[in-house]
């Protein structure tokens, strides 16, 4: 397979998607298990709910002597419950979960550049750059939740000219803030691509649930593959951070 380097595909909906295609084809099994470890990583916070209903727990030595129809009680021992989990879900949210996610987005990029993706990408964000990686998932977030606040339109702006704030970070070990500048500068011009890009994202993603919930696999792969490859091809197309051999 030829790398975008040596295709010099412009950077474009079609293209992206259509080398990203190739990309699954060859290293769909690797990309799968990547899709399903960072999945498993970053799915809904439905793992931290617990049901706390104190009727429930009726039967465990501990609380018989406890007089949990007391409504005060209850409310406290609620609310103490329900804070830890609170706490805890954050903690693991802006800890843990950038760490793959951006390890993962690293990994598709591997595989558009042709190389076999490392599974090591994973958590080295833990062992190199990991206060970068925090703060540049932080920062991110916060920039687009701002816009989205506003007048939700600038949300979307934001979203779209940030998109390659995870690849610079992990790719380019580059300074959040400096990584925040560079992908809005990246962007310019591509905008409206990326834009077009998440919507057809979504309906893949749709299709995919309506193959047996299976389909949405392939989805995945197929998806964050068109968008490292995009920023492959802009990258090599602008120069805008010189490619490192």
């Amino acid at each position: 397979m030829e790398t975008i380097e040596q295709s010099k595909l412009a950077p474009s909906f079609n293209n992206s998607f259509g080398h990203s295609w190739k990309v699954m084809e060859k290293y769909f099994l690797v990309l799968f298990l990547v899709v399903i470890i960072v999945g498993i990583v970053i799915g809904p916070m439905d793992t931290f709910r617990w049901n706390i209903d104190p009727s429930d727990h009726d039967n465990w030595r501990w609380d018989r002597d406890w007089d949990w129809n007391f409504p005060t009680f209850r409310l406290v021992a609620f609310g103490l419950f329900a804070s830890i989990l609170a706490l805890f879900a954050l903690a693991y949210t802006l800890l843990i979960v950038p760490v793959f996610r951006y390890g993962g987005k690293m990994m598709f990029l591997q595989a558009v550049r042709d190389t076999r993706p490392d599974f090591n990408m994973l958590i080295d964000g833990f062992r190199q750059n990991y206060l970068g990686i925090v703060l540049a998932n932080l920062l991110t977030s916060a920039l687009i939740m701002l816009g989205f606040i506003a007048l939700f339109i600038p949300g979307i702006i934001i979203a779209c000219r940030l998109a390659f704030v995870g690849y610079l970070v992990m790719d380019k070990k580059l300074d959040p803030i400096i990584a925040v500048e560079e992908s809005w500068k990246m962007t310019r011009g591509h905008g409206w691509t990326i834009f077009f890009m998440a919507i057809v994202s979504f309906f893949i993603y749709i299709a995919g649930l309506c193959l047996l919930v299976v389909g949405v696999f392939p989805a995945a792969i197929w998806v964050s593959g068109s968008f490292a490859s995009l920023y492959e091809s802009v990258l090599v197309q602008k120069n805008a951070v010189p490619v490192e051999a």
